[in-house]
């Protein structure tokens, strides 16, 4: 008996790691696809949040932006702001993102709590890097950006069509409203 509470525990402690690591996923939802050729240089900068799934992180948050800047490692620092109209005050959270793949691939892992990554896949991007459709590791989580606090409605249309096909229940995400 005493040979079986020994290993009883470390089993046990296994399991749990296993089940830590796997709720860190980088991953990318099934059927999706990150965009390739990818230029990371277009993409730092200001970003506005036009729409997103309701997340803990991001409850009564107006007037969301992402700020994506380079830094001296090679990752990305990732400065998300927003205004919590129930608090009545704003609040900011800094990040880190790095490739998973390499920097032509839109594959990355953010993390605000490290060693707790998640995926940060751009699935779908114009030409010009100004309106995005990003997706996290699965089906929960997804956000519609643009570089202006607006987005045109054929590519609104473009992006709830292709999540729509991934299998997003596009009618649970919240339009932030940007009025700042």
């Amino acid at each position: 008996m005493k040979n079986l509470n020994k290993l009883a525990i470390p089993v046990a402690l296994g399991i749990l790691g296993v089940a830590f690591l796997h709720s860190c996923s980088v991953g990318i939802p099934k059927g999706a696809t990150a965009v390739q050729n990818f230029n990371a240089k277009k993409y730092l900068g200001k970003w506005y949040e036009i729409a997103r799934f309701d997340y803990r992180f991001e409850r009564n948050m107006k007037n969301v932006t992402a700020t994506y800047s380079m830094k001296d490692n090679g990752n990305i620092k990732v400065d998300n702001r927003g205004y919590d109209h129930v608090k009545n005050k704003w609040k900011e959270s800094i990040g880190e993102a790095k490739f998973v793949e390499n920097e032509n691939v839109a594959r990355l892992k953010v993390s605000f709590f490290k060693p707790i990554w998640a995926g940060y896949n751009i699935i779908d991007i114009d030409e010009d890097y100004k309106y995005a459709l990003v997706a996290g590791n699965n089906l929960d989580y997804l956000w519609i950006l643009s570089r202006e606090k607006t987005i045109p409605v054929s590519y609104r249309e473009r992006f709830l069509e292709k999540a729509k096909k991934l299998g997003y229940q596009t009618g649970n995400l919240i339009w932030v409203e940007q009025d700042e």
